[in-house]
């Protein structure tokens, strides 16, 4: 149970705690490589890149093709989103919730702007958000994004709380002094190392989530 001071909006990061995406975007990338590269990735391999945007990792990989190698990524992540059904149980209701309580939301995520939009479209997601902040080629920009969200806000870092479910995701909070809930309920999360990040709570499920914020609304 928080017992700083309310929280008055919530970031969250897309992948992995809103909905179970990375089935697709592996499936995308292995797609993209094959075709432009004769290259074979695995789950591990595609995950290695992680960090900059997609855009970023296929520029890195592949500088002389990658405007073809991003396009076909973009196309096959659109055509095999289904591959992730909905957003986590939950989710939508959570959401719901805290904009009732006038609790502003908003997402801080690595993905790029358009496969960020395809998600939030094809997982009915749109219209739930008052800022998205897409991810950059040239890195991980988290902590620079949260701070936007927070001066577009007009918050401080102890009005917000970031949920995450990667380890980066909690250093990028802690750099910029929020508040950081580790998202340990996809299959995909790694609860060990999330934990020995020492985030402020490590939660299971969306419900736990749920119930720790409203001790904190």
């Amino acid at each position: 149970m928080p017992t700083t001071a309310p929280v008055r909006g919530v970031i969250f990061d897309l992948d992995g705690t809103l909905a179970d995406t990375f089935p697709v975007i592996f499936a995308a990338f292995r797609h993209a490589f094959a075709v432009h590269a004769d290259r074979h990735l695995s789950d591990a391999e595609i995950e290695a890149m992680f960090g900059p945007n997609e855009e970023g990792c296929i520029r890195k990989a592949i500088p002389g093709d990658w405007q073809a190698c991003l396009a076909t990524y973009l196309a096959e992540y659109e055509r095999v989103h289904d591959l992730c059904p909905g957003p986590f149980p939950g989710v939508i209701a959570l959401l719901d919730w805290l904009r009732a309580r006038g609790v502003l939301v908003a997402i801080v995520t690595g993905k790029g702007a358009q496969s960020a939009a395809i998600s939030l479209r094809r997982l009915e997601l749109n219209g739930h958000f008052e800022i998205v902040k897409p991810g950059s080629p040239e890195g991980s920009i988290k902590p620079q994004a949260i701070r936007e969200v927070l001066a577009e806000w007009a918050m401080t870092p102890a009005d917000v709380v970031y949920v995450g479910d990667a380890p980066s995701d909690v250093t990028a909070a802690r750099e910029v002094g929020v508040r950081v809930i580790g998202a340990a309920w996809a299959d995909s999360t790694d609860a060990a190392k999330l934990a020995a990040m020492s985030p402020d709570a490590l939660l299971k499920s969306v419900g736990e989530l749920r119930e720790w914020l409203a001790g904190a609304v």
